[in-house]
């Protein structure tokens, strides 16, 4: 087989951005920037993998003319001809997987390798029993995290009075976060009698699920002039500090008009770092939307407004059955609410690289 010319360029493109970083990142005056300088090494290590596979893809393009050369030259000795045969047919087994790993590398998104990402889930269609499907996410997310080894901290939640959430955010941190919990933007889908329900008829609820990879204070500029800060006195549930300490902290960014409230902590500082982390966030997936105008509209979608219409997918309790609307596949509902996403998150992963491929 050949490589592709357009893949050849585009990857000997990303190895020399590699060499061109490595050569600015040992000046001096880069190195002492506190903001370029991360910068550079993060964009540095992204292109890592592309460099190691340009060497290797003109390596074996160097061996498959030197064997060509061999087998179609009429003067060379039988023996040396034979070497060359062999010297294709091994290059015949290498290059396809070559040619796999060096279009993974070409369609992955820098952003796919960051390792800190927050997770907002809110109740939509179904009143009662959205809160409470709410509470089964976060616990099948749980589950799931721990599987992974992963850290979670719960940033804020505004509980129910039946004992589910009306909106649950955190954050996660761990290698591939973002690249495997990305798929989980999206309007969710329950299909089950509600414990409530005296008739024993199916109810549907909907909850939203947004994950947005966490900026870092380098990734995106609060002016502290763009903010309007705001303390009050937390409400509902959380102890003797609530009703007597000015704890809870309201955050606006005026330019966008983007607030956050925290009152979780009995520490004001700390609901104000947890909404400031929070507001970065937002921020910067404001910024990257504007950007790239495709994923906004691709996000849009996913998330929607909580309505049972707008869903990636449905768990059919009364069927044991979690169907993903993308995959067009069914899975065990109890081996997904057990945390067991994995499967599922791998097989939206390889589509979704088979789509950026096929775009190359």
């Amino acid at each position: 087989m050949e490589f592709a010319p357009a893949i050849v360029e585009k990857l000997r493109e990303m190895a020399e951005r590699y060499a061109e970083l490595s050569r600015q990142l040992e000046d001096p005056a880069i190195a002492s920037d506190p903001k370029r300088f991360p910068e550079l090494l993060r964009e540095q290590g992204r292109l890592e993998e592309a460099k190691r596979l340009a060497g290797e893809m003109g390596d074996l393009i160097r061996r498959r003319s030197e064997a060509e050369a061999l087998v179609a030259d009429p003067d060379e000795d039988a023996e040396l001809a034979e070497l060359g045969r062999e010297e294709l047919e091994a290059l015949d087994e290498l290059e396809p997987q070559l040619d796999h790993e060096i279009k993974s590398v070409l369609v992955s998104d820098a952003d796919l390798l960051r390792d800190k990402i927050i997770v907002e889930i809110r109740a939509g269609a179904g009143g009662d029993e959205a809160t409470l499907f709410v509470g089964d996410l976060v616990r099948m997310y749980q589950r799931f995290i721990e599987e992974r080894g992963w850290k979670t901290e719960l940033l804020t939640e505004k509980r129910s009075e039946v004992g589910g959430y009306k909106e649950v955010i955190f954050g996660v941190r761990g290698e591939a976060t973002w690249r495997l919990f990305r798929f989980e933007s999206g309007g969710h889908r329950v299909q089950r009698v509600p414990a409530t329900e005296s008739q024993g008829r199916i109810h549907t609820s909907a909850a939203t699920v947004a994950v947005l990879p966490e900026a870092e204070e380098v990734d995106v500029e609060i002016r502290s002039e763009d903010l309007r800060i705001d303390t009050m006195r937390a409400s509902g549930a959380g102890g003797q500090h609530v009703n007597k300490t000015e704890s809870a902290v309201r955050i606006i960014h005026i330019p966008t008009d983007t607030m956050v409230v925290c009152m979780d902590e009995k520490s004001q500082h700390k609901n104000k770092a947890r909404a400031m982390r929070i507001l970065r966030t937002r921020l910067f997936e404001l910024e990257r939307n504007r950007i790239h105008e495709a994923r906004a509209a691709e996000r849009k979608s996913q998330v929607g407004s909580g309505d049972r219409s707008e869903r990636v997918r449905t768990y059919n309790f009364p069927q044991n059955r979690c169907s993903d609307h993308r995959l067009g596949q069914n899975f065990s509902l109890e081996q997904v609410m057990g945390g067991k996403l994995a499967p599922l998150l791998e097989a939206l992963e390889e589509q979704d690289r088979e789509e950026r491929i096929k775009n190359l």
